[in-house]
C-alpha cells in the first residue's frame, strides 16, 4: 500500500529532512509540499541537494486538496500549528513537530511559551511522540505532537532510570550541547558564522528553556510525584546533533544495566559497553541514539551521556518512525539509513 503525505512547512530545515527520508520510504509518496513564503517554487530552487527527486512544487497551505491525503506532517514554526491544525480535516492523520501540543495541562503551555493555547481541545487530544514510550497511544492517535530535541535526548537518558527507581530523583543534572540547526532557518544575529564560530556559550539557564515543561511533565509522570532537574543548554559551532551529559546519583553498574535491558530490544536506541561514550560524529544523519554510562570518581554518582541528530530523531525522524506507527508500517521503514561518516 502507498500513502500519500502531505509536508506543511517544507522549505525549513525539518521539512526538508522529512522530504530526504520519505524520499526512500518504501510505502510513503509525497503528495502535496507547503511553504507559504516560496509558494509556486520547486523544491530544487530551495534546497539544490534535493534536485533529483520528482517532487510537487511548494503551494500555500490553503492551496491544498487534502482529499485522498493520509498523513500530514506539520513542520511550521511554533505557535503557528494550532490553527492549522484545527483547521485540518478532521480524518486526516497529523505528526506536528513544533512545540504547539506537546503540553497537555494549557496553563503549562501558557507558563512557559507566554500565550494561551488556540486549540485546547486539540492539546488534549495530541498524543506524546516519544515512539519508545508511547507506541500503544500513538498507534490509535490521529495527532501526534513530536518531541523537543533537547527533552528527547535528556528523557533517553533518564526515563528508565527514573522508573526503575535506581537513581536519587532529587539529584539531577542535564548539561547539553547543541548544533546550531536546532534553532531553524531564520536569520538571526546570534547565528551569523562571524558570532557563531570558534567560541560557544550557555543560554536559557536557571531554568528558563521551554523544553524544561517537557521534562517536568514527562518525568513527573513516571515517577508518580514531582521530579525538576537542573538543564543547561549550550549552543556549539556545528551543524547538527545533541550531546547530554547526564549527572545522577546512583550505582554506575546498576544505571548502566537498567539502561541496556530498557533498550535491548529497540531498534534505534544502543547502550555503549560500560565506560565507552558516545560522539554526535556517530550519529550524523541517522535516526540512532547512542548512550553511554561511566562512573564518577565519587562513589555512588554516574555519568550518562547520550547523542542523536536533532533533524533526524530528534525530529524529522522521529516524526516518521511515529507516522510508520499510524499508518500501520514497519516502525523502522525508511528509517534504517546509516550515519554519515566522517
Amino acid at each position: 500500500m502507498t500513502h500519500r503525505i502531505a509536508i506543511l512547512g517544507a522549505s525549513g530545515y525539518t521539512g526538508a529532512e522529512l522530504v530526504r527520508l520519505i524520499a526512500t520510504h518504501p510505502t510513503m509518496r509525497i503528495a502535496a509540499l507547503s511553504g507559504d513564503r516560496k509558494a509556486g517554487m520547486a523544491m530544487a530552487e530551495v534546497f539544490p541537494f534535493l534536485r533529483h527527486l520528482d517532487l510537487p512544487l511548494l503551494q500555500k497551505i490553503e492551496e491544498i486538496d487534502f482529499s485522498g491525503i493520509d498523513l500530514a506532517f506539520c513542520a511550521l514554526p511554533h505557535a503557528t500549528s494550532q490553527a492549522v491544525i484545527a483547521a485540518l480535516p478532521r480524518d486526516l492523520k497529523v505528526v506536528d513537530l513544533s512545540a504547539d501540543f506537546r503540553l497537555r495541562d494549557p496553563a503549562e503551555y501558557e507558563k512557559w511559551y507566554g500565550k494561551p493555547h488556540s486549540a485546547p481541545e486539540l492539546q488534549t487530544e495530541a498524543v506524546y511522540g516519544l515512539t519508545e514510550f508511547y507506541r500503544d497511544e500513538i498507534r490509535a492517535a490521529r495527532l501526534v505532537a513530536g518531541t523537543g530535541c533537547n527533552a528527547a535526548t535528556g528523557q533517553y537518558a533518564l526515563r528508565p532510570l527514573i522508573e526503575a527507581g535506581v537513581i536519587d530523583l532529587d539529584d539531577i543534572v542535564i548539561d547539553l550541547k547543541a548544533g546550531v540547526s536546532g534553532a531553524g532557518r531564520s536569520l538571526k544575529e546570534n547565528l551569523l558564522h562571524a558570532e557563531l564560530s570558534e567560541g560557544t556559550y550557555a543560554y536559557s539557564a536557571g531554568g528558563k528553556h521551554r523544553h524544561l515543561g517537557e521534562f517536568d511533565q514527562e518525568f513527573s509522570k513516571v515517577a508518580g510525584r514531582p521530579v525538576l532537574v537542573q538543564f543547561t543548554p549550550h549552543l556549539l559551532p556545528m551543524n547538527r546533533g545533541i550531546l547530554a551529559t547526564v549527572y545522577v546519583k546512583g550505582d554506575p553498574a546498576a544505571v548502566h544495566a537498567t539502561l541496556a535491558a530498557a533498550y535491548a530490544a529497540e531498534p534505534f536506541l544502543q547502550v555503549l559497553p560500560f565506560g565507552a561514550l558516545p560522539s554526535t560524529r556517530d550519529i550524523r544523519g541517522s535516526n540512532f541514539v547512542h548512550i553511554g554510562v561511566t562512573g564518577d570518581r565519587m562513589p555512588g554518582r554516574a555519568i550518562v551521556v547520550a547523542v542523536l541528530d536533532n533533524l533526524c530523531k530528534g525530529s524529522s525522524g522521529q516524526a516518521i518512525q511515529n507516522a510508520n506507527i499510524m499508518l500501520g508500517d514497519d516502525e523502522a521503514a525508511g528509517l534504517m539509513l546509516a550515519p554519515v561518516f566522517p
